[in-house]
Parts: structure tokens; C-alpha cells; sequence
């Protein structure tokens, strides 16, 4: 039977749940995995909380130093988040010829290239499905079983605090700042909730698996980014009443004129499977060339659905002596030969508290057709005081066409806010 060493970085939520998979089910992977699996040691801050989980002051390390020299660790799992020191330590693992496993998207987001060539030189693995969407093995089913596909698109729900804060806003009618609140009460938005709800967590994400999907390398800084900060609940009634449901969404597309790559608030159609995606759970939607249509859906967060997606890859690192790596170029030059689109076409959908007056409605339309924008849907909503509310929604525009009139209908006195401005995928 194979026996494996493994040692845990940082014993927080998904370190923790890690553990505890680890040791509760080491007889289950003997039985069905032919592995033994067995935690030598830990690097943990808080002692208490290591004693807490069950590990004794012998397996509790009081350096890096001291997991990357224990001759019994093989394997590596990094949980801490982060970039330092978690980049130090992951690179320290990797020149001790240990395997690495890791959670952390933000870390492989931006050092991907430089951890994956330390792997490479000193033949050890380098694993990452628990980066992605939690316990929902994306990673594997991209690298290994879709093979036979040329990948045309991935689009998908990514990260778990948005979409429970836009499912609050869509069900109760909350105020953003109100969903926030609930969401932080719960544990499913920290204390300062930036990466979330600005999109940084699902751009590192959508960065990870469109590179992927695609097979080039696409940066972080190749993805366009908008958060939920500036969602208002009337947008989302709005939308409903349309139709539409509206998510935070990564998307990826690979078409004729480049790579398109961008995480923003976004509405789908009712009857789209990712529509019915609520709370915390999250879903990714994959087309490929031979196969069509696949959706993966499941909880994006937590301690044992991402200790799930760490254990999956720690027993693949133990049965496997041999290590894959990535099949395009990933090094810092690897993104210039790559086209990409950054003048997208979708549908919009716009809110315009205007002045109530006669011929409002045809002065301000008359921007949209002199930059060639058509108007598939308008509708106008009584308001108060001197004031009322126009919702239209637009035929495939280009982004820059949008960001043109937006501009105009800003300078116009007739216009008194632009109140919403929200792509629409179909």
C-alpha cells in the first residue's frame, strides 16, 4: 500500500476541515483508495486551536523550516491565503522536493508560472483544484476530461458571498449595504469584504480556469472586472420583471476575434440553469466543440467542501508518481501571443431617471442611434416630483458604444442620473 506523508499550512476553516477529513477517513482511503494517508505535522500560530482539532505538541511545527526538513512530509498543503508568506513557504516546500497542494487563487492567480517552474525543475507536483469553486471539481474535469473539446465558452457563478447577497436582494427586496450585513452575520463575507463583492476573488478564479479552458495563459490583468458594490435593489426588480435574473458572473469565451475574459453583475434569462443558483452554492457552465453543454454545480465554499477538493488532490498526488503540468506556455511571455477582446458585444439593460416633459423620450433615444445602438425593449415608470424612471434594454452593442452614450446622456440636461447600467448574457 502507498503511504503518504502530508503536512498542513495554516489550520483555519479549510485547514481544519482538511484534518479532519484526513484523519476520520484514513481507513476509508485505505480501504478504497489504496493510500495511507497520515498528518505528521502542522504550522499553526494559534496552539490552541491545533490542540483543539487533536494534534498533539509533537506535530505542531514552529517553522517552516521544520515541515519542508521532516523527511516523512511528501506532501505540502498550503490553506493559509494570501500571498506572503504563503508564496515563501510554497516555494521553500517545492525546493525540498515536496508536492504541493493549495487552496489559495490568489496566490496561484498571480504566481502560477514562477511556483509551476520550481515544480517543474525539481519533478515534484504542483495541485490547485481547490482554488476554484470549492468542493465542485472543475480543475480535473478541464485538465483531464475534455480532452476531445476545443472549449468555447465557460461562464459561471464563482463566488459564493456575491451570489448569496444578490439571491438576499432578488428574494427580500434588501438594499445592498443590508445583504452585506446578513452575509458577514453568517461568515460568508469577512469583516472587509473587498475581494468578494469588487470581484477580485472570482477574476483570480476566472484567470485559473479560462487559462485552462483556452490553453494560453490569461493574467489577471487580461480580465475586465466590475463588482456588486454599486447594485440597487430597483434594478433587480426591475430585471425580474423582465425576466431576468441577475448573478455575478465569470465569463469566458473563445471566439474567431480573441479571447474574451471578464467577471462583472450580469442578467440572465430566467430558464438559464444559473439562474436558479442561489445562496452560497456556485455552478460553472461549459461548452465544448464535441461534447456541448455541462454545468458542475455545488457548494463553492466552506471547510469540508474545499478540505473535499484538497484531500481529492492529495490522494492524487500519492497514487500518481508522475506529475502533469501545463500544456501552453506559462511564463511571463506566455499571454502575448494571445488575442484578446476587450470591445465586447452583449445586450444592456439601462435606467434613466430623466426629467417628466414631453419629447424626453425621443431626444435622448436619438443618442443611442447616433452610436448605432438599437433599442430592443423601453419601458417608462411614473416617478415624483418633476422626475421619472426609463428602463431600456438594448440589442447586441458594442462596450464602447455604451460607454459613449453614457457619457452624452450624462452632459444632457434632460437627464437627471444614470440609475443602472447591467449587461445582459443570453
Amino acid at each position: 500500500m502507498k503511504k503518504a506523508g502530508v503536512a498542513i499550512l495554516g489550520l483555519g476553516v479549510v485547514g481544519g476541515g482538511t484534518y479532519k477529513i484526513l484523519t476520520e477517513k484514513k481507513e476509508f482511503f485505505k480501504k478504497t483508495q489504496g493510500v495511507d494517508i497520515t498528518v505528521e505535522c502542522a504550522l499553526e500560530k494559534n496552539i490552541e486551536r491545533a490542540k483543539a482539532l487533536g494534534l498533539s505538541d509533537s506535530m505542531i511545527a514552529a517553522n517552516i523550516e521544520e515541515v519542508v526538513s521532516n523527511p516523512a512530509v511528501d506532501i505540502v498543503v498550503e490553506v493559509m491565503g494570501g500571498v506572503e508568506p504563503a508564496r515563501t513557504f510554497v516555494l521553500k516546500a517545492l525546493m525540498s522536493g515536496k508536492s504541493v497542494v493549495t487552496s489559495n487563487k490568489e496566490l496561484f492567480a498571480k504566481h502560477w508560472p514562477e511556483l509551476e517552474a520550481e515544480a517543474k525543475k525539481m519533478n515534484v507536483g504542483l495541485f490547485f483544484e481547490a482554488t476554484c469553486v470549492g468542493g465542485v471539481p472543475i480543475i480535473r474535469v478541464l485538465q483531464e476530461s475534455m480532452q476531445a473539446n476545443e472549449i468555447k465558452s465557460i461562464m459561471g457563478i464563482i463566488n459564493g458571498t456575491t451570489n448569496y447577497i444578490l439571491t438576499k436582494m432578488a428574494n427580500e427586496g434588501s438594499s445592498y449595504e443590508e445583504a452585506l450585513k446578513e452575509a458577514q452575520k453568517l461568515g460568508y463575507a469577512e469583516f472587509n469584504p473587498t475581494a468578494d463583492v469588487e470581484g477580485f476573488d472570482a477574476t483570480y478564479k476566472l484567470s485559473i480556469l479560462s487559462s485552462l479552458a483556452f490553453n494560453t495563459k490569461i493574467y489577471i490583468d487580461n480580465v475586465y472586472r466590475e463588482g456588486i458594490t454599486g447594485v440597487k435593489a430597483e434594478d433587480i426588480a426591475y430585471g425580474k420583471e423582465m425576466g431576468y435574473t441577475l448573478k455575478l458572473l465569470g465569463i469566458g469565451k473563445n471566439t474567431e476575434k480573441g479571447v474574451e475574459v471578464r467577471v462583472h453583475p450580469t442578467f440572465i434569462k430566467n430558464d438559464n440553469p444559473l439562474a436558479s443558483v442561489n445562496d452560497s452554492f456556485n455552478a460553472v457552465h461549459i461548452v465544448g466543440d464535441s461534447v456541448g453543454d455541462i454545468m458542475l454545480y455545488g457548494r463553492g465554499a466552506g471547510s469540508l467542501p474545499t478540505g473535499s477538493a484538497i484531500v481529492s488532490d492529495i490522494i492524487f498526488a500519492a497514487k500518481h508518481a508522475e506529475y502533469f503540468y501545463s500544456c501552453f506556455d506559462n511564463s511571463e511571455k506566455g499571454a502575448k501571443a494571445t488575442r484578446f477582446v476587450s470591445d465586447f458585444k452583449s445586450k444592456y439593460y439601462l435606467r434613466l431617471i430623466v426629467k417628466d416633459a414631453a419629447g424626453v423620450l425621443s431626444e435622448f433615444t436619438g443618442v443611442f442611434a447616433k452610436n448605432g445602438i438599437s433599442i430592443e425593449q423601453v419601458k417608462q415608470i411614473a416617478g415624483k416630483g418633476g422626475s421619472a424612471e426609463v428602463v431600456i434594454v438594448t440589442h447586441d452593442s458594442k462596450e464602447s458604444a455604451i460607454t459613449k452614450t453614457l457619457k452624452k446622456l450624462a452632459g444632457m440636461d434632460i437627464i437627471k442620473a444614470i440609475g443602472g447600467c447591467i449587461r445582459i448574457e443570453e
